[in-house]
């Protein structure tokens, strides 16, 4: 499971350390693509796996599930960190998320988001109080 928030540098080659606390959930090999919000999404690679097989159950007559699936997969990356915990962010990934030195790398559960700081930043000050003031139940039997 991945959680919390952490704040590592994108160096000149477009590598980002990992956070020490998600390297081993990710020392077998992970996947990086494009995720919402422009943000980039990291799984370890046996929870990409699943996350495929349920894509390719989507209906082929369905365009809208065609363009996802596409858009998806299309900017995925595999690899395995080196031995000092880095990956490397491939430019296309890099220029969709708009990311710069600074980045937020946040633990989402499942996967990793990694984020522009200042794009992260952005969106926790847009959405805390939408969270913080929820009234009605938005995840059944959650909150």
């Amino acid at each position: 499971m991945f959680l919390g928030t952490y704040e590592p540098l994108l160096d000149d080659k477009g590598r980002l350390i990992l956070p020490a606390k998600f390297r081993t959930q990710l020392s077998r090999g992970l996947v990086v693509t494009r995720g919402q919000e422009h943000c980039l999404y990291v799984f370890p690679m046996d929870e990409f796996a699943e996350i495929l097989g349920r894509l390719q159950q989507a209906p082929m007559t369905s365009k809208e599930a065609r363009t996802y699936t596409r858009v998806f997969l299309s900017g995925a990356n595999d690899q395995v960190p080196d031995k000092q915990g880095r990956i490397t962010i491939p430019a296309q990934l890099r220029d969709y998320a708009g990311l710069d030195r600074e980045l937020a790398v946040i633990g989402s559960g499942s996967h990793i988001e990694v984020w522009d700081m200042a794009a992260w930043n952005k969106f926790l000050a847009d959405s805390e109080s939408e969270f913080a003031d929820r009234e009605e139940e938005l995840i059944p039997g959650v909150f």
